[in-house]
């Protein structure tokens, strides 16, 4: 694997280069892997040594290969299965999904993977069952941020959601009612807290304007200067983001 520019060349076994770009983040907390319609990109922490940023691509070379082969098919993410071990965004990063028996239902984070513990034998009910345990964590990821974003935004604007819903939206990444309740497309636990954060901005500033005027966009970027971004990456991730939530939780 080579250095090429601002990108990395990881070689298949199969003999064809994958290009990859690199970026820096200051903010960045970990080494992380993004596959979308317009190609793949490793984000890293400034001062990561590029040996580190190589075996990490070598680390997720195969998955990156069936990631872009999906893409490049138009094939769906495959099915949960339970006892398979899958990986999954969470947060924007790359995370392995594992299974294990247990005498109680459960779901726990560990550094960076997620593992689902479900009694033994596994019937009919084992898949709902899965399901249900990992909407209730994704709910709870955004319900922390949230509530963290609420307490900040809430009193410089003036105004505060009557209630904040979770579910799947089909097209739509939020959306605020006439009653003053917002509600949350629960993929957005899957993609990285800033395009979240931007969502939650983008309802809290309709509590002051209903509509998108440049008034409204105003509004935006003073609470969130890196709108743009957020949004542009939502636009971008977004379909592989919507398919990878309805794989996770949805018959």
């Amino acid at each position: 694997m080579e250095l090429a520019h601002d990108y990395l060349e990881l070689a298949t076994p199969a003999g064809e280069t994958i290009k990859v770009l690199r970026k820096s983040h200051p903010q960045a907390r970990r080494l992380r892997l993004t596959v979308t319609p317009g190609g793949a990109r490793v984000t890293y922490p400034e001062g990561t040594h590029p040996a580190q940023v190589f075996a990490f691509l070598r680390k997720h070379g195969e998955w990156l290969e069936r990631k872009l082969d999906e893409l490049s098919l138009g094939s769906a993410p495959p099915a949960l299965k339970p006892g398979a071990a899958t990986v999954m965004p969470l947060r924007g990063e790359t995370t392995r999904l594992s299974w294990r028996d247990g005498a109680y239902p459960q779901i726990e984070q560990l550094e960076d993977r997620l593992v689902l513990t479900l009694p033994r034998p596994h019937g009919k009910s084992t898949l709902p069952a899965a399901r249900a345990l990992l909407r209730s964590f994704l709910e709870a990821q955004i319900r922390r941020d949230v509530s963290r974003w609420l307490a900040r935004y809430c009193p410089e604007l003036g105004r505060a959601p009557t209630a904040v819903k979770l579910r799947p939206l089909k097209s739509l990444w939020g959306s605020l009612d006439t009653r003053d309740r917002v509600t949350l497309d629960l993929a957005l636990a899957l993609a990285p807290p800033a395009a979240l954060r931007y969502v939650v901005v983008h309802e809290l500033c309709h509590l002051r304007i209903r509509s998108h005027s440049p008034r409204f966009w105003a509004l935006v970027e003073k609470l969130m200067p890196d709108w743009r971004e957020q949004r542009d990456w939502l636009r971008l991730n977004g379909q592989a983001l919507k398919a990878e939530l309805s794989r996770l939780i949805q018959a």
